[in-house]
């Protein structure tokens, strides 16, 4: 019996053993096509940049607390990021993963209000069927009613308006556009309702991950949205942990939308899987809040900046905006699309195939005619995942996509190496395993 404590204790997993490309290998030897691992290995399992990047950064310096020493990885990785950033972003807070990103967005929102003399500002409004994290202020943010149920009691009061869900949300007769403005004029209300002056931010995710399965903004959904953070002055925060760093086309998902946020998290694609690493990034007007006034922000974890991390993100940020990997994302992720409708398209349990870039959705449906949800007692999303491996394939199926109960979907994320053998062989592997359930 294994002392490692699992996600799930009824599982049994093979043990990974070795890595190839977009390939894992368990210790059995049997190769995995990966399309699944909460969109992180962007870069694939053996990029020897990358790689040498980590073990000579190990040669020279492991550990450098950051309340004592600042280190040159950490320095050069930020300068980068802050060279593409969208907006006013330029600042950036180094993290060792996404939960711990948002958790210090929200932390830094409130402190920024306190800063600037504005201390009644508490509210924070995010969406429901959004997912932020695990931690307790991340999950409070977060509107999956699913993975909130059981620390219910234990969570910060937050609300959630609509997402932005056009596939299971917008009415017959109601334009895309309309639709969008609709459910972003929901935030305006709800900042109305709490009181304009008690509100400091808005959380959203660019493109939804996890809990809707690559479900992205309407056009003009994201700039109603900055408008009404504007007029009430109220700090845009973006999510970007599962979809940013290039997953959808663009090294910041949110340069689709044209808006910026006033602060930014990122984590996953951001080390590639090499590393344990996310980030906040924020404006120079809030961290002026901070350097002018208190000059502390009362916050903080061992690993921040921790400089092999840094080093091994360093080199996955050079890799992507080098190799100009974002633009081949874009064209794959195309491809992806293709495919997936040319397979799927026409399946009477498939009722929707959406995304951007290489970050694409699946919404399995009992009835395509009616978007009737399959029921939940099927288990189907469990037993795609479990299909899938036996064929080979690591893809991310999720349940309760809906509402936290009802719903299923496949969430694919493959990485941005990904050649078109490969695409076909991730359809049809991805294809035997529904057929095989369903």
């Amino acid at each position: 019996m294994s002392h490692v404590f699992p996600r799930h204790t009824k599982s049994e997993l093979p043990i990974a053993a070795g890595g190839d490309g977009c390939y894992l290998i368990d210790a059995q030897g049997r190769r995995y096509l990966d399309c699944g691992d909460a969109a992180v290995s962007c870069l694939g399992h053996s990029n020897p940049s990358v790689i040498g990047a980590v073990q000579e950064q190990v040669e020279q310096i492991a550990f450098a607390h950051t309340g004592f020493m600042t280190s040159e990885p950490a320095e050069t990785l930020a300068d980068l990021l802050v060279e593409h950033a969208p907006g006013d972003l330029d600042q950036v807070y180094f993290v060792s993963g996404g939960s711990e990103a948002t958790e210090a967005a929200i932390k830094l929102a409130r402190q920024y209000y306190l800063e600037i003399g504005q201390p009644e500002r508490r509210h924070v409004i995010a969406r429901r069927q959004s997912y932020h994290g695990n931690t307790l202020g991340a999950l409070s943010a977060g509107g999956n009613a699913w993975r909130r149920a059981q620390f219910a009691p234990m969570l910060i009061e937050m609300t959630h308006i609509a997402p932005c869900y056009e596939y299971a949300e917008k009415p017959d007769g109601e334009s895309s556009f309309d639709y969008g403005q609709r459910v972003a004029n929901e935030l305006e209300a709800e900042i109305l309702r709490l009181g304009p002056d008690t509100v400091m931010a808005f959380m959203a995710e660019p493109v939804v991950g996890a809990t809707l399965g690559a479900v992205p903004a309407v056009e003009g959904y994201f700039k109603r949205i900055r408008e009404i953070c504007d007029q009430y002055g109220v700090l845009l925060i973006l999510d970007e942990v599962m979809c940013g760093m290039g997953r959808t086309g663009h090294l910041f998902a949110c340069d689709h939308d044209g808006v910026a946020p006033d602060i930014l998290c990122i984590a996953k694609g951001l080390g590639a899987g090499y590393q344990p690493i996310g980030a906040m990034m924020c404006t120079a007007q809030i961290f002026d809040a901070i350097r002018n006034g208190s000059g502390f922000f009362q916050h903080g974890h061992t690993y921040i900046g921790h400089p092999v991390a840094t080093a091994a993100a360093l080199a996955v940020v050079r890799e992507m905006t080098q190799r100009d990997l974002p633009a081949r994302v874009a064209v794959m992720g195309q491809r992806v699309q293709s495919k997936l409708e040319a397979a799927l398209g026409q399946h009477p349990n498939v009722g929707d195939i959406r995304g951007r870039g290489l970050f694409r959705g699946i919404e399995l449906v009992a009835d395509r005619d009616t978007k009737a949800p399959l029921d939940p007692a099927l288990g189907v999303a469990g037993k795609i995942k479990k299909a899938a491996l036996v064929e080979g394939l690591i893809c991310y199926p999720m349940s309760g996509t809906r509402d936290g109960q009802l719903g299923d979907h496949i969430l694919l994320a493959p990485p941005f190496i990904i050649e078109d053998a490969q695409i076909d062989e991730m359809v049809s592997k991805l294809s035997k395993a529904i057929a095989s359930v369903i």
